[in-house]
């Protein structure tokens, strides 16, 4: 394909996987308006750093989702910022296309958990070099009160996703998530992982491409169904206090850790659009712990540590 086949392709892909995600989480909270996700779309002004458009959806309010959102951009730059280049140094300085859905979803009830998923393209080259493109994303869960039969659920979709580009791909993914998706600061997960990728080129465009629209297409199989199991467990303030805690994580390691987040601000990105994944209420507390025994210790000792959440059989430990 020529460069602006491969970047269409790309671009509708995104679009569609955009929209199938906001209907189906709008069709899961139909009665409340504030469920609905607002459109806005977007162009970089004349003049900046970065040249582009894309579409914000955001919900906020809504009976499901406290805060939701499902971001696609496409933007061109003059020069790759550094935090791209770290590992294909040869590209530095050269101008480049970058294109992705994020989201991240912020559910009002304490027993839902706090989903982010990611599915990307970078397309760069010097004049007269060939074009080179690769690919990153990922997905992963972050629950409040933990539940094993929702981890395992979230992992084993998506290893199957991932099942037919190689048997290496779920582990070496998995443990990538892992390692990437931690507070080095705290030597704290964030969550229970999934799977996470980048610089990814390995099986050529086609199917790179393809791997990459598994993970996005696998999305709302490994997400709704623990939604709808545990949307009207009951909860009170105790609960919703420990959620506000806990998002405090969250935000520590988007604005401490994150490459995306940084990617974003280094090129010159849009504030409103990199920053809708944080949380609209969040707490701090000094040194605070959970007291012994209880669920929310429950989440440190069981849940926040390396588990092998596929293989889990109830009744038995991973």
């Amino acid at each position: 394909m020529t460069r602006d086949e491969t970047v269409a392709a790309v671009r509708a892909y995104l679009l569609g996987l955009q929209q199938r995600i906001v209907d189906a989480m709008e069709a899961e909270d139909p009665a409340t308006p504030s469920g609905r996700f607002i459109r806005d779309e977007w162009r970089k002004a004349p003049g900046e750093r970065l040249q582009g458009e894309g579409v914000t959806r955001l919900v906020e309010g809504g009976a499901l989702l406290e805060r939701g959102g499902v971001g696609f951009s496409h933007v061109r730059g003059a020069a790759l910022p550094t935090s791209a280049t770290q590992h294909r140094p040869e590209l530095a300085g050269a101008p480049f296309e970058a294109l992705g859905v994020s989201l991240v979803f912020h559910p009002l009830n304490p027993h839902v958990p706090t989903v982010h998923m990611n599915v990307r393209m970078l397309a760069a080259g010097h004049p007269g070099q060939e074009l080179v493109t690769w690919f990153g994303g990922g997905m992963d869960l972050t629950p409040y009160y933990g539940v094993e039969a929702d981890a395992a659920h979230f992992h084993r979709v998506n290893r199957d996703a991932l099942a037919p580009f190689g048997a290496d791909k779920y582990p070496r993914f998995k443990r990538w998530c892992d390692e990437y998706f931690f507070l080095k600061h705290r030597n704290e997960p964030r969550g229970i992982g999934g799977v996470f990728f980048d610089d990814f080129a390995e099986l050529g465009f086609e199917r790179s491409f393809a791997l990459q629209r598994a993970v996005g297409d696998a999305f709302l199989d490994a997400y709704l169904p623990i939604v709808r199991a545990r949307r009207d467990t009951p909860y009170g303030e105790r609960e919703r206090d420990f959620q506000a805690y806990r998002r405090g994580r969250y935000v520590e390691f988007n604005l401490v850790w994150d490459r995306g987040t940084l990617f974003g601000l280094q090129s010159g990105g849009r504030t409103e659009s990199i920053l809708m994944s944080l949380p609209p209420i969040v707490k701090w507390r000094y040194d605070w712990q959970p007291e012994p025994d209880s669920p929310e210790a429950r989440l440190y000792s069981d849940f926040l540590r390396p588990r092998d959440w596929a293989d889990w059989v109830d009744g038995a430990r991973a």
